[in-house]
């Protein structure tokens, strides 16, 4: 039986519609009522979106300690890029607000596009995102209708390969830095193409050295749990 005080590393699927810290707070209460005990440190690597599924890393106990160093490590995510739409958060939590004509784009435009995106650089996060402002975070302006102007980051994209066999929309594999949105690379994609672009989906496949193929669903982990 794993020993969840002592420290276990779980890789959970996080389903679509959970936040990380669903996840999160599911898990401890699971091993609160299993384990008969009133406190236990739980904590996740790295926060998806909850419109994004995949690997999400949770810690317990004194692997909590860990949880710094995998945050920094690298991440991969497979997903999809529609051109021709535009939302506020860049990608489905809120509806389209803009639409644009998207003319027939030759392979040499869209693979200038994706060439431009690779090394490192600097990039703006999205107004609909965590990130602290003046103690608040900065979704809560958006949705307050505050206009932000939130500094960027660098990060650094060293793989992102395309497949345009769906036009407009657009698959894609990138692996990427630490501070990396791939919503703000959504909607960068769409402004450098001219027509406008969002995130329709997203999946996170690897993190550090641990792949989404050792994870283990909620659902698994909750049926192992009561056993």
């Amino acid at each position: 039986m794993l020993d969840y005080q002592a420290g276990e590393t779980l890789l959970i699927d996080k389903p679509l519609g959970w936040t990380s810290f669903d996840v999160v707070n599911k898990i401890r209460w699971n091993i609160k009522q299993k384990l008969n005990v009133k406190k236990i440190k739980v904590g996740h690597a790295g926060t998806l979106d909850p419109l994004a599924t995949g690997l999400l890393i949770i810690c317990t106990g004194k692997n909590t300690k860990l949880i710094e160093g995998m945050i920094g490590e690298d991440k991969e995510y497979t997903g999809t890029i529609l051109l021709g739409k535009t939302t506020p958060s860049y990608d489905l939590e809120t509806a389209f607000d803009q639409e644009f004509e998207v003319p027939p784009a030759s392979m040499e435009e869209l693979e200038s596009i994706r060439l431009s995106f690779l090394g490192e650089q600097e990039q703006v996060p999205p107004i609909y995102s965590a990130k602290q402002v003046n103690g608040k975070r900065a979704y809560e302006y958006a949705r307050e209708g505050i206009e932000l102007t939130l500094k960027p980051n660098t990060i650094k994209i060293s793989l992102f390969d395309i497949d345009a066999t769906n036009y407009p929309e657009i698959t894609f594999i990138i692996k990427c830095s630490k501070g990396t949105y791939i919503r703000s690379l959504a909607h960068d994609f769409g402004k450098k193409a001219g027509v406008g672009g969002t995130l329709i989906s997203l999946r996170r496949t690897k993190s550090g050295s641990f792949s989404i193929e050792e994870s283990n669903s909620m659902e698994n982990w909750l049926e192992e749990m009561s056993i």
